[in-house]
């Protein structure tokens, strides 16, 4: 069984509009929402053994308190996960050493989406974002397939969870009596 965890970089500013993309960093809301998802993963126990990070700024900074959270065996910064579509995803996991039993990818939109619905079987489809719907800033897909990384292909992984930092907040909330 393999186990990939797709993640959407957190927020990023906009402030500075003649700024390169690649360049942008995150805005503060999305530095907040990095350490949400750190300290969720840690929770979580979920500790990849690859992680996969496009080489933008604000994907990187998305990565900063994640990596301290979990201390991956192994990061690597990728430029063929900035700017492209599903198929390219698809074909670089298809890349993956098969020793790689789960692993993080940190990217974007809205590749990382396409990707998502690309991979979830129809049974499990339903727990991710539709293809009209949003697949937020910070939010993240799980997935577990049988098979090889160079046999992955459409409709074959089971969505194991989808989850925003909005709704870890939610549930880490007190409720009102």
């Amino acid at each position: 069984m393999k186990t990939l965890y797709l993640l959407r970089h957190a927020k990023s500013s906009w402030k500075d509009p003649g700024l390169d993309d690649l360049d942008r960093p995150l805005n503060t809301r999305g530095r907040e929402t990095a350490k949400t998802m750190a300290a969720y993963l840690r929770r979580a126990k979920i500790t990849p053994d690859l992680v996969l990070c496009s080489t933008a700024v604000r994907a990187k900074q998305t990565l900063e308190p994640i990596a301290k959270a979990i201390k991956p065996p192994r990061v690597a910064f990728e430029s063929r996960i900035y700017g492209v579509a599903q198929p390219e995803l698809l074909k670089y996991l298809r890349g993956l050493p098969e020793t790689v039993e789960c692993a993080l990818m940190i990217g974007h939109n809205p590749g990382l989406h396409d990707l998502a619905l690309t991979l979830a079987d129809t049974k499990s489809r339903k727990r991710l974002p539709p293809a009209e719907g949003k697949f937020p800033t910070g939010a993240m897909a799980a997935f577990r397939f049988d098979g090889a990384w160079k046999e992955l292909r459409s409709n074959v992984a089971t969505v194991l969870l989808f989850t925003s930092p909005k709704e870890i907040v939610a549930r880490l909330r007190p409720h009102s009596p």
